[in-house]
């Protein structure tokens, strides 16, 4: 199979950059992705291998999150650069969020070597994401009526995000290894359970994505970085790269304010209506 071609680099960094930290489920969409081409190839549509079904392809789709972790880095620079300085001083708030975020990590690092090889196994399927993103729509839906009538907003603030506010959180981002469920979703949830606004929790989902997606990202470019070049390509690794970065970027400074204005429910409406067609057209 010939390298990656770079259209198609940058429509999984497209992908990538658009659904990384929005509730819908980048690897949800990547797998869809994948299948679509299977589909295409089986009706005539397109000739040939799938070009998403190799290894290096798998691995690319873990690789690519990279660009998402800099357009974080990029767009946090000012609040992170003040931590970082905090830390050197050993000031409170700088100390809390750090304390925040490890304690954040530390559940999905742990849950990823215990059960990582078994959900990829089992859960890295069509049927599985989509009732993944059913279920997690209907649940983002009913926790916003909830709050709406309740007139519940949360406190606001990364000052709000307390040790065990942030286990809550951890152990949110654990289901979210179930593709399909998005882990800008159960973080944002958890965090919205745990009493923070709906703004704070996702801006602490973004910061916390920087391990999380960090380690994930390390780990499999250093596991598969020989299938990588072989398969994908050092040119289409870097356009993927690129358009990853520049889409993430513009999601991350829209989402916050978007959130503020009219929260989670639409894209609980998108992730029923993504699930629906996906259940219906494998079964039609």
């Amino acid at each position: 199979m010939p390298p990656m071609h770079p259209a198609l680099a940058a429509l999984l960094g497209v992908i990538e950059g658009l659904t990384e930290y929005l509730p819908v489920s980048s690897t949800g969409h990547l797998v869809l992705t994948e299948h679509a081409f299977e589909i295409m190839l089986r009706s005539g549509a397109l000739r040939g291998p799938n070009p998403l079904a190799g290894e290096g392809a798998k691995a690319f789709d873990i690789v690519i999150q990279f660009g998402a972790i800099l357009a974080v880095l990029v767009h946090y620079r000012a609040l992170l650069w003040a931590r970082l300085v905090g830390l050197l001083r050993a000031e409170g708030k700088s100390m809390s969020l750090l304390v925040a975020l490890v304690i954040g990590f530390l559940p999905t690092a742990i849950t990823g070597v215990l059960l990582r090889k078994i959900i990829k196994q089992h859960l890295f399927h069509p049927v599985p994401i989509a009732v993944a993103l059913v279920v997690g729509g209907v649940v983002m839906i009913a926790v916003e009526r909830y709050r709406r009538s309740r007139a519940i907003t949360g406190m606001t603030g990364l000052e709000h995000v307390t040790p065990k506010r942030a286990l809550l959180i951890g152990l949110g981002q654990c289901v979210a290894m179930i593709p399909g469920s998005s882990r800008s979703m159960c973080t944002i949830v958890a965090g919205q359970a745990a009493g923070l606004s709906t703004a704070t929790a996702a801006e602490f989902s973004f910061l916390l994505g920087l391990p999380t997606l960090g380690a994930a990202t390390v780990y499999e470019a250093y596991r598969s970085h020989d299938t990588l070049l072989a398969q994908v390509g050092g040119a289409s690794m870097a356009t993927g790269l690129v358009v990853s970065f520049g889409v993430a970027w513009a999601v991350v400074a829209l989402f916050i304010r978007y959130l503020q204005r009219r929260g989670l429910e639409p894209f609980g409406y998108y992730r029923i209506l993504l699930g629906a067609v996906v259940l219906l057209t494998l079964h039609a």
